[in-house]
Protein backbone atom coordinates (compact mmCIF):
# COMPACT_ATOMS: atom_id res chain seq x y z
CA UNK A 1 0.00 0.00 0.00
CA UNK A 2 1.54 3.04 -0.86
CA UNK A 3 1.66 5.85 1.68
CA UNK A 4 2.03 8.75 -0.23
CA UNK A 5 0.80 10.59 -3.41
CA UNK A 6 1.95 9.18 -6.85
CA UNK A 7 4.82 12.50 -6.80
CA UNK A 8 5.85 12.27 -3.56
CA UNK A 9 6.61 8.31 -4.01
CA UNK A 10 8.76 8.45 -7.18
CA UNK A 11 10.18 11.09 -5.61
CA UNK A 12 11.24 9.20 -2.60
CA UNK A 13 11.75 5.96 -5.16
CA UNK A 14 14.10 7.93 -7.32
CA UNK A 15 16.08 9.23 -3.84
CA UNK A 16 16.29 5.63 -3.33
CA UNK A 17 17.76 4.50 -6.06
CA UNK A 18 20.86 6.90 -5.26
CA UNK A 19 24.01 4.47 -3.59
CA UNK A 20 24.26 5.36 -0.05
CA UNK A 21 20.17 6.31 0.35
CA UNK A 22 18.12 4.16 2.10
CA UNK A 23 14.17 4.30 2.32
CA UNK A 24 14.26 6.29 5.55
CA UNK A 25 16.71 9.00 4.02
CA UNK A 26 15.05 9.02 0.70
CA UNK A 27 12.01 10.07 2.34
CA UNK A 28 13.76 12.59 4.76
CA UNK A 29 15.26 14.28 1.65
CA UNK A 30 12.34 13.86 -0.48
CA UNK A 31 9.72 16.23 2.45
CA UNK A 32 12.78 18.31 2.69
CA UNK A 33 13.03 18.84 -0.63
CA UNK A 34 9.03 19.42 -1.14
CA UNK A 35 9.58 22.02 2.09
CA UNK A 36 12.28 23.92 0.54
CA UNK A 37 11.29 27.34 -1.10
CA UNK A 38 10.20 26.81 -5.01
CA UNK A 39 13.35 29.00 -6.19
CA UNK A 40 16.00 26.60 -4.06
CA UNK A 41 14.47 23.73 -5.94
CA UNK A 42 14.60 25.16 -8.97
CA UNK A 43 18.77 26.30 -8.27
CA UNK A 44 19.28 22.37 -7.20
CA UNK A 45 17.77 21.17 -10.40
CA UNK A 46 19.23 23.27 -12.37
CA UNK A 47 22.56 22.49 -10.72
CA UNK A 48 22.37 19.16 -10.86
CA UNK A 49 21.06 19.01 -14.82
CA UNK A 50 23.86 21.38 -15.50
CA UNK A 51 26.44 18.69 -13.37
CA UNK A 52 25.22 16.24 -15.54
CA UNK A 53 25.59 18.10 -18.72
CA UNK A 54 28.77 19.80 -18.18
CA UNK A 55 31.18 17.17 -16.37
CA UNK A 56 33.35 14.72 -18.55
CA UNK A 57 36.77 13.15 -18.34
CA UNK A 58 40.42 14.73 -17.70
CA UNK A 59 41.75 14.36 -20.88
CA UNK A 60 44.83 13.87 -18.95
CA UNK A 61 44.31 11.66 -15.89
CA UNK A 62 40.40 11.01 -16.09
CA UNK A 63 39.25 12.58 -13.35
CA UNK A 64 35.86 14.09 -13.53
CA UNK A 65 36.02 17.86 -14.56
CA UNK A 66 33.89 20.86 -16.06
CA UNK A 67 36.96 22.08 -18.03
CA UNK A 68 39.19 20.12 -20.93
CA UNK A 69 41.80 19.34 -18.10
CA UNK A 70 41.44 19.35 -14.41
CA UNK A 71 42.69 21.54 -12.06
CA UNK A 72 45.67 19.43 -11.10
CA UNK A 73 46.67 18.60 -14.29
CA UNK A 74 46.60 22.19 -15.64
CA UNK A 75 48.81 22.80 -12.22
CA UNK A 76 52.38 23.69 -13.80
CA UNK A 77 53.75 23.51 -10.30
CA UNK A 78 52.79 20.19 -9.96
CA UNK A 79 55.04 16.89 -10.57
CA UNK A 80 53.89 15.74 -13.97
CA UNK A 81 56.71 12.96 -13.75
CA UNK A 82 55.25 11.22 -10.56
CA UNK A 83 51.75 9.57 -11.50
CA UNK A 84 49.43 8.19 -8.76
CA UNK A 85 47.17 5.60 -10.15
CA UNK A 86 43.53 5.31 -8.37
CA UNK A 87 40.62 3.79 -8.82
CA UNK A 88 38.07 6.45 -8.74
CA UNK A 89 38.01 10.47 -8.57
CA UNK A 90 36.87 9.56 -4.88
CA UNK A 91 40.10 8.20 -4.19
CA UNK A 92 42.22 10.89 -5.53
CA UNK A 93 39.70 13.47 -3.69
CA UNK A 94 41.07 11.52 -0.61
CA UNK A 95 44.87 11.81 -1.35
CA UNK A 96 44.68 15.76 -2.13
CA UNK A 97 42.93 16.78 1.26
CA UNK A 98 46.20 15.38 2.98
CA UNK A 99 48.15 17.95 1.28
CA UNK A 100 51.32 15.63 0.68
CA UNK A 101 51.28 14.40 -2.66
CA UNK A 102 52.62 16.87 -5.08
CA UNK A 103 52.25 14.99 -8.27
CA UNK A 104 50.00 14.31 -10.65
CA UNK A 105 47.03 11.16 -10.84
CA UNK A 106 45.43 8.21 -13.40
CA UNK A 107 42.02 7.57 -12.35
CA UNK A 108 41.30 4.18 -13.70
CA UNK A 109 37.44 3.97 -13.13
CA UNK A 110 37.40 0.68 -11.64
CA UNK A 111 40.02 -2.09 -11.34
CA UNK A 112 40.42 -5.73 -13.11
CA UNK A 113 37.50 -8.27 -11.58
CA UNK A 114 37.23 -11.24 -13.68
CA UNK A 115 34.40 -12.68 -11.38
CA UNK A 116 32.57 -9.29 -12.37
CA UNK A 117 33.36 -9.27 -16.22
CA UNK A 118 35.52 -6.93 -15.51
CA UNK A 119 38.59 -6.83 -17.33
CA UNK A 120 41.87 -4.45 -18.41
CA UNK A 121 40.23 -3.29 -21.39
CA UNK A 122 36.81 -2.34 -19.06
CA UNK A 123 38.97 0.52 -16.98
CA UNK A 124 41.28 3.01 -18.35
CA UNK A 125 44.84 1.32 -18.76
CA UNK A 126 45.08 1.51 -22.29
CA UNK A 127 44.80 5.63 -21.53
CA UNK A 128 47.98 4.92 -18.96
CA UNK A 129 50.02 3.09 -21.06
CA UNK A 130 49.89 6.45 -23.46
CA UNK A 131 50.75 8.63 -20.89
CA UNK A 132 53.63 7.13 -20.14
CA UNK A 133 54.88 7.65 -23.42
CA UNK A 134 55.84 10.64 -22.01
CA UNK A 135 58.31 11.57 -19.37
CA UNK A 136 57.55 9.82 -16.46
CA UNK A 137 59.65 9.07 -13.69
CA UNK A 138 57.32 7.31 -11.53
CA UNK A 139 54.49 5.38 -11.26
CA UNK A 140 52.82 5.16 -7.77
CA UNK A 141 49.92 2.54 -7.84
CA UNK A 142 47.11 3.21 -5.20
CA UNK A 143 44.64 1.01 -5.24
CA UNK A 144 42.45 -0.35 -2.69
CA UNK A 145 43.72 -3.26 -0.48
CA UNK A 146 41.02 -5.99 -1.96
CA UNK A 147 41.32 -8.79 -4.07
CA UNK A 148 40.20 -6.86 -7.05
CA UNK A 149 42.67 -3.88 -5.95
CA UNK A 150 46.09 -6.58 -5.69
CA UNK A 151 45.43 -8.27 -9.09
CA UNK A 152 45.11 -4.19 -10.79
CA UNK A 153 47.94 -3.57 -9.45
CA UNK A 154 50.11 -6.54 -10.11
CA UNK A 155 48.85 -6.11 -13.85
CA UNK A 156 49.74 -2.75 -13.72
CA UNK A 157 53.21 -3.58 -12.69
CA UNK A 158 53.83 -5.99 -15.24
CA UNK A 159 53.04 -3.68 -18.42
CA UNK A 160 55.02 -0.66 -16.94
CA UNK A 161 58.13 -2.23 -15.75
CA UNK A 162 59.53 -3.24 -19.08
CA UNK A 163 59.50 0.32 -19.67
CA UNK A 164 62.36 1.05 -17.12
CA UNK A 165 59.78 3.39 -15.38
CA UNK A 166 60.03 2.94 -11.46
CA UNK A 167 56.83 1.13 -10.04
CA UNK A 168 55.73 1.29 -6.51
CA UNK A 169 52.69 0.32 -4.32
CA UNK A 170 52.23 2.75 -1.16
CA UNK A 171 52.48 0.79 1.67
CA UNK A 172 49.15 -0.55 3.84
CA UNK A 173 48.94 -1.40 7.21
CA UNK A 174 47.74 -0.89 10.61
CA UNK A 175 44.87 2.49 11.10
CA UNK A 176 45.49 4.54 13.56
CA UNK A 177 43.47 3.87 16.69
CA UNK A 178 43.30 0.35 15.25
CA UNK A 179 44.18 -2.89 18.07
CA UNK A 180 46.61 -5.16 16.86
CA UNK A 181 44.33 -7.91 17.75
CA UNK A 182 41.26 -7.14 15.09
CA UNK A 183 43.53 -6.39 12.68
CA UNK A 184 43.61 -9.45 9.83
CA UNK A 185 46.82 -11.22 9.10
CA UNK A 186 47.17 -10.20 5.63
CA UNK A 187 47.32 -6.34 6.75
CA UNK A 188 49.65 -6.84 9.69
CA UNK A 189 52.22 -8.70 7.16
CA UNK A 190 51.55 -5.70 4.80
CA UNK A 191 51.97 -3.38 7.73
CA UNK A 192 55.19 -5.21 8.74
CA UNK A 193 56.81 -5.36 5.42
CA UNK A 194 56.11 -1.84 4.79
CA UNK A 195 58.13 -0.63 8.26
CA UNK A 196 60.26 2.31 8.09
CA UNK A 197 63.33 3.53 9.79
CA UNK A 198 62.57 5.27 13.30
Amino acid sequence: MDLYSGHINKLIEELAALPGIGEKSAQRLAFYIINMPKDRVDKLSKTLMEARDKVRYCTECFTLTDQEKCPICSNPHRNHRQIMVVENSRDLAAYEKTGKYEGVYHVLHGCISPLLGIGPGDIKLKELMTRLEGDVDEVIISTNNSLEGETTAMYISKLIKPTGIRVTRIASGVPVGGDLENIDEVTLIRAFDGRTEL
